[in-house]
C-alpha cells in the first residue's frame, strides 16, 4: 500500500484517518510533496493539508483552516463529491467538490497541485486554483484570484491580510476587515493596471523556474522577483503571504540532512511593512498602540511603549492597552499637569490620528500643550513642529528612516483607577428600591435602513465636542458615574433639525436622527422622552448612572443626555446598518458566516449584562429589533428600556410582565422570581431566528400559527437539522457548527429555568470550547404534536 501511495495516484474510496497510529500520508512520484493530515499544536485537532513531505514545517495548502479536524476524522475521494473530510460521527467538515462529470482518480504532483481527473483524464478539480497563503512554481493567479493570510503562525483559520490579483490588473497586498472581509487601502501595488485592460496585468504567474511575475495582456512581464534566482533543479521555491502581512519568497535546497538548512529570504513584499502600511483603517502589522520594527529576515516584531502592556499576552501582534488610566476630560479622575510625565521615542511615529497641530513649536512648548490638553494623549514632533493624538495610537512604527519622534503621555506613579468610583448620592438611595432602565429603542418596528457612515469613536466624539457648549444640570452631575455629556435642549435640538427625522418610537420616547455639524458631520441617534412624570424622570436618572457606566463592544452606547427643565433626553451613537429583524425577515439576508457572529456577539453582550458590569441587568427584551448592526455587521444589543436591575447581593427579583410575545419565558406568566434566565430564553429563541431566518411566530396559508421552537424542537428530534436552514449552502457545509447552534438553543428554551444554561456556559458551548449534551424536550408540561412542515 506504501508503494501505491508513492505513485501519486488516489483511487477512489481510497481514505485517510486522522491521528491513526502507523498511517502514511499520500505522496507524489518524487516524495517532494505530502497529502494529508497534520496535527494542530498536540491537540486531538488536525488539518488536511499538503507539505513538503521533507520539511514536515512547511504546509502549502490547506483545506479546512476554519473548522480544524477532531481525531479519526476521514478524508475519502469519492467519485460523485470529489474528495470529502467527515467527522468520526459522519458530519461533513469540508469538500473539495467537482466540475461536471464523474471522478475517477486523483494524483498529488511533484508541483504539489492535487488534482482530481475523470477517466478521461480531464481535470475536474485542482489544489492550484484554490489556493490557500501560498503559491508554488507553476501556479498561476487570474485576475480576481488571491491568496490569504492565516491569523497566526499556529491558526490556520483567515488572517487579516490579502494578496489579490485585481479586475483592473493590478497585483496588490492589503488588510482586510475579519468580520466583513472589508478591503482597506492597499500597501504593495504590483503597478500593472491599466484604466482600457490593453497592457494592464491579467495573470500572476510563478514559473517553473522560481520567477514570479505579472503578466500583463500586451505579453510584457513585470518582475517580482529581483534579479537571479537560484536554479529550481537544486532547490525549493514558495511565494507566502504570511500572517503578519508580508509577501516572501522563498528558496530551499533539495539536497540538505535532517536537521539541516533553512528557508532564504529572496524578497519580501513590501519590503518594510512597518512604515508602507499608513492607511487610516485596520491596526496594521502590531496593533494599536503597539510599535512595529523590522527583524533580519524583514519581518515585523512587535513591542509595547512603556507603561504599556500586550492586551494578549499569548499575542504579540495584538496590540497594547495602557498599565495606567489614561487620561479622560472628567472631575473624577486627577487632571492636573502634575499627575503626567512623558515617554519619549526616538525615530517613532504613529500615524494618522492628528487632532492638532502647532507649527513652529518647540518640544518644550509642545508638551505643555498637551499637558493642559485634557483630550492630548500623546504627541509626536519634528522639525519645528507637533501634531496632538488620541488613544488608541495607530500604525505605530520604529525606524531609522523615521524623522519623527513620538511623545506618550503617562500617568505617573502606579495610580490605578478604581472600578467603582464613590458615588456620594448613592448612599442617599434607598438600596433595597429597585430601578428600571429607560428604553434605549434604537431598534424600533419603524427604523429604517441607516445610510450615513457608522459609529463614531468614543475619543473623537470627546473631541468635536470640545468646542460646544454645555449647560450641566448639578443635579443629575452629583448622580453620574459616568464619563458622559451634557448637552443643552438647543444643541440637541439643531442636531436633529427641529427633532425632524423620526427613526424608532418606544414605551418612554422617540427616537429622532441627528448630526452635530463641526467639520464633518457627526451622526447621533437622540432619544427625547415624550412624557415628564415621576416614574420616567427617574427611569430616565436611572439609565444615565447606570447606561453610562456599562462598556462593551456589543452593547449600544449612550454617549450624552439633556436634562434642561422638563426637557429629557438621551444620545446615543448611529448605527449604520439598522436593526437584525431587516436581514433577517427582510428581503436581504446575512449570510451564515454574518449570522453566527451576530449571534456570538449578542452572546457576549449578555454574558457581559449578566455576569461582568458592576450592576446586574435584565435586559428582559430581547428580540431582533433591539439588536443593532454597524457598518462592520457586529451586533450590538439596545433597548434597556425593560431591564431591571440587580443588586450586587441579589439574584432574582419580582416585577410585572415584561417583554415581546414570542420570546417571554414561562416563569413570567407564573408567580415566582425572575432571574437572568428569561434573557437566556429569549437568546434561545432569538438563535433559532437567526439560525433559520424565520420569525418565532408566523402564520401559514390557512392563517394557523407556525411557533418556531417547537418546529425546531421537531427538527432535532427527527435528526432532520438541516430542514433548519432549507437550501443555505453555507450552513449545509458547516453541518458541525449548525447542530451545535441548534443544541444550544433547545438548551437555552427549557422551560424549567433551572435547566437552562447561563449565558457563560452558553459563550462556551457556541465557541465549542465544551461539548453540547444532548438537550431534554424543553416542553414537558406542554404537551403537542406539531409538524410545521
Amino acid at each position: 500500500m506504501a508503494q501505491q501511495k508513492n505513485t501519486g495516484n488516489i483511487r477512489i474510496n481510497e481514505s485517510l484517518t486522522a491521528g491513526e497510529e502507523g498511517a502514511t500520508p499520500w505522496l507524489s512520484p518524487s516524495q517532494d510533496f505530502a497529502f494529508g493530515f497534520r496535527q494542530l499544536n498536540k491537540k486531538d485537532l488536525y488539518l488536511l493539508a499538503i507539505w513538503y513531505y521533507r520539511i514536515p514545517e512547511t504546509i502549502v495548502w490547506y483545506a479546512n483552516g476554519d473548522d480544524p479536524a477532531p481525531k479519526n476524522s476521514k478524508v475519502e475521494l469519492n467519485s460523485i463529491q470529489g474528495l470529502v473530510l467527515k467527522t468520526p460521527q459522519g458530519g461533513e467538515i469540508w469538500k473539495s467538490g467537482i466540475n461536471m462529470g464523474e471522478a475517477a482518480k486523483g494524483f498529488l504532483n511533484d508541483t504539489g497541485n492535487l488534482v482530481i481527473s475523470n477517466s478521461r483524464s480531464e481535470k475536474l478539480w485542482q489544489s492550484f486554483d484554490n489556493p490557500k497563503d501560498t503559491l508554488l512554481p507553476t501556479q498561476i493567479l487570474e485576475r480576481g484570484g488571491g491568496l490569504s493570510s492565516r491569523l497566526s503562525e499556529t491558526n490556520f483559520s483567515q488572517g487579516r491580510y490579502q494578496f489579490r490579483m485585481q479586475p483592473d490588473g493590478n497585483a496588490v497586498l492589503n488588510l482586510i476587515n475579519l468580520p466583513t472581509g472589508y478591503k482597506y487601502k492597499a500597501y504593495f501595488s504590483s503597478d500593472t493596471w491599466d484604466s482600457n485592460l490593453s497592457n494592464a496585468g491579467y495573470q500572476v504567474v510563478f514559473n517553473e523556474s522560481g520567477y514570479l511575475y505579472v503578466l500583463r495582456a500586451s505579453n510584457q512581464i513585470q518582475l517580482l522577483t529581483p534579479g537571479r534566482v537560484v536554479p529550481a533543479t537544486e532547490n525549493y521555491h514558495r511565494a507566502t503571504l504570511n500572517f503578519d502581512g508580508v509577501f516572501v519568497l522563498y528558496s530551499h535546497p533539495k539536497n540538505f540532512t535532517a536537521g539541516t538548512g533553512s528557508w532564504s529570504v529572496i524578497r519580501t513584499m513590501p519590503e518594510n511593512i512597518c512604515t508602507q502600511i499608513i492607511g487610516a483603517l485596520g491596526s496594521a502589522p502590531c496593533g494599536f498602540n503597539s510599535i512595529c520594527t523590522l527583524d533580519p529576515n524583514l519581518r515585523p516584531t512587535c513591542k509595547c511603549p512603556e507603561k504599556f502592556s500586550l492586551l494578549d499576552p499569548d499575542d504579540n501582534y495584538g496590540g497594547c492597552k495602557p498599565d495606567f488610566p489614561a487620561q479622560f476630560c472628567d472631575k473624577n479622575l486627577p487632571s492636573s499637569p502634575e499627575d503626567f510625565d512623558f515617554v519619549e521615542l526616538p525615530n517613532t511615529d504613529f500615524t494618522p490620528g492628528d487632532y492638532e497641530a502647532y507649527t513652529p513649536y518647540n518640544i518644550e512648548e509642545c508638551t505643555k500643550a498637551c499637558l493642559q490638553d485634557c483630550f492630548c494623549n500623546a504627541l509626536t514632533f519634528s522639525e519645528g513642529s507637533c501634531w496632538k493624538k488620541q488613544l488608541p495610537l495607530t500604525n505605530g512604527r520604529q525606524d531609522a528612516t523615521v524623522k519623527v519622534m513620538a511623545i506618550i503621555k503617562v500617568r505617573k506613579g502606579n495610580f490605578t483607577l478604581p472600578l467603582n468610583p464613590p458615588n456620594p448620592s448613592t448612599a442617599k438611595k434607598d438600596q433595597d428600591t429597585l430601578v428600571l432602565v429607560v428604553s434605549v429603542l434604537l431598534g424600533g418596528s419603524v427604523l429604517v435602513n441607516f445610510v450615513l457612515v457608522g459609529l463614531v469613536s468614543f475619543s473623537a466624539f470627546y473631541f468635536y465636542n470640545k468646542k460646544l457648549r454645555f449647560s450641566r444640570s448639578p443635579h443629575l452631575e452629583r448622580d453620574m458615574q459616568s464619563n458622559l455629556r451634557c448637552f443643552s435642549y438647543k444643541e440637541l435640538e439643531e442636531a436633529t433639525n427641529g427633532f425632524k427625522e423620526e427613526l424608532g418610537r418606544g414605551s418612554f420616547g422617540i427616537v429622532y436622527k441627528g448630526k452635530i455639524e463641526l467639520g464633518e458631520g457627526i451622526p447621533l441617534a437622540v432619544k427625547k422622552l415624550d412624557r415628564v412624570v415621576e416614574d420616567s424622570d427617574k427611569e430616565f436618572k436611572t439609565e444615565v448612572q447606570v447606561i453610562g457606566q456599562t462598556h462593551h463592544k456589543n452593547l449600544v452606547r449612550l454617549i450624552g443626555f439633556c436634562e434642561e427643565g422638563l426637557h429629557r433626553l438621551l444620545v446615543y451613537e448611529f448605527l449604520s446598518n439598522g436593526a437584525l429583524a431587516n436581514f433577517l425577515f427582510g428581503a436581504i439576508k446575512l449570510s451564515w458566516s454574518q449570522r453566527t457572529q451576530i449571534a456570538l456577539g449578542i452572546a457576549r453582550g449578555l454574558l457581559y449584562l449578566h455576569e461582568e458590569c458592576s450592576t446586574q441587568i435584565i435586559h428582559c427584551d430581547i428580540k431582533p429589533h433591539n439588536i443593532l448592526l454597524d457598518e462592520c455587521f457586529d451586533a450590538k444589543i439596545s433597548d434597556f428600556g425593560l431591564a431591571k436591575l440587580l443588586f450586587l447581593d441579589q439574584s432574582r427579583t419580582y416585577t410585572a410582565i415584561r417583554g415581546t410575545k414570542g420570546y417571554v419565558a414561562s416563569e413570567w406568566f407564573r408567580n415566582v422570581p425572575i432571574t437572568t434566565k428569561v434573557d437566556v430564553y429569549s437568546f434561545g429563541v432569538l438563535l433559532l431566528e437567526i439560525i433559520c431566518c424565520h420569525k418565532s411566530v408566523e402564520t401559514d396559508i390557512n392563517g394557523e400559527p407556525k411557533i418556531l421552537v417547537y418546529w425546531a424542537y421537531d427538527c432535532y428530534q427527527e435528526d432532520r437539522i438541516d430542514a433548519l436552514v432549507e437550501n443555505d449552502e453555507e450552513a449545509l457545509n458547516d453541518m458541525k457548527r449548525l447542530e451545535r447552534f441548534a443544541m444550544v438553543a433547545i438548551w437555552c428554551i427549557q422551560e424549567d429555568p433551572t435547566l437552562r444554561p447561563t449565558m457563560k456556559m452558553v459563550m462556551l458551548m457556541l465557541e465549542g470550547i465544551i461539548q453540547v449534551p444532548a438537550p431534554p424536550c424543553p416542553f414537558p408540561s406542554f404537551p403537542y404534536s406539531v409538524s410545521t412542515n
